[in-house]
């Protein structure tokens, strides 16, 4: 596992809610100082750039989530606009490639104003190796996770979202120097909704995680802010 700090917050709540009242809402519960934010497809379609603006402004590190996959001027210019936002991180497809990947990594340096993480995804965690059969990949999940992650490293990326279960294999392969982002994440016990390959979260950071996305064992308990603890306590007895 990569060094960071303690103080570090390592959990990403994915706040999956249709509209931004809902998710605003749901934010006044939680401190800066316990989590990043997750802003996916669904809720930036519905509440827009001004949505992460609040949430930056609110003190709050955001990963927005709209994974851009489109020619190399499109995504760079997308990944600029992100930057523009004061997001903290953003990220790319890796199987749209090098090029897409080195024009995304040049636009955030030099988007100025903070530079966000830019990490690519690898592959999707909801998919198994029948999914990938299916559009023509043959290799197994961990084969192709590993293959788009040493292609996103080589393309200026600072990292990968990966599963928790390919957490442990990128590691020793990418080294310390790749920041490895997981969502699958469930705490023992909760269901594993749609995904396939998943993990607890102190797995995962035995692993080689440094940032775990989590999302309903949050976001839909009855005490979101006691979850969070009780996560985040978990989280610093491996760290």
């Amino acid at each position: 596992m990569s060094a960071k700090s303690i103080e570090d917050p390592r959990v990403i709540v994915a706040l999956d809610f249709p509209g931004g009242r809902e998710a605003l809402q749901f934010v006044e519960q939680l401190s800066p100082g316990s989590c990043r934010l997750k802003v996916g497809k669904e809720l930036f379609t519905s509440a827009g750039p001004d949505l992460v603006r609040q949430l930056v402004t609110l003190g709050h590190d955001v990963f927005l989530d709209l994974k851009f996959h489109d020619i190399p001027n499109t995504v760079a210019r997308a990944c600029e606009a992100a930057a523009q936002l004061g997001v903290w991180m953003v990220n790319v497809h890796a199987s749209g490639g090098r090029r897409m990947m080195e024009a995304a990594s040049v636009a955030v340096q030099n988007a100025g104003g903070r530079k966000p993480l830019l990490i690519g995804v690898t592959v999707l965690t909801s998919m198994g190796p029948e999914d990938l059969a299916e559009v023509g990949v043959q290799a197994d999940p961990a084969e192709q996770v590993e293959r788009l992650a040493r292609l996103a490293k080589d393309s200026g990326l600072d990292g990968v979202v990966c599963s928790p279960r390919e957490a442990a294999r990128l590691r020793t392969s990418l080294g310390d120097d790749s920041m490895l982002v997981t969502p699958g994440v469930r705490p023992a016990g909760a269901s594993t909704d749609d995904q396939t390959r998943v993990m607890t979260p102190a797995d995962a950071m035995r692993d080689g995680s440094d940032y775990l996305v989590i999302g309903r064992p949050v976001t839909q308990a009855s005490d979101p802010v006691r979850a969070l603890e009780m996560i985040n306590a978990e989280i610093r007895d491996v760290i």
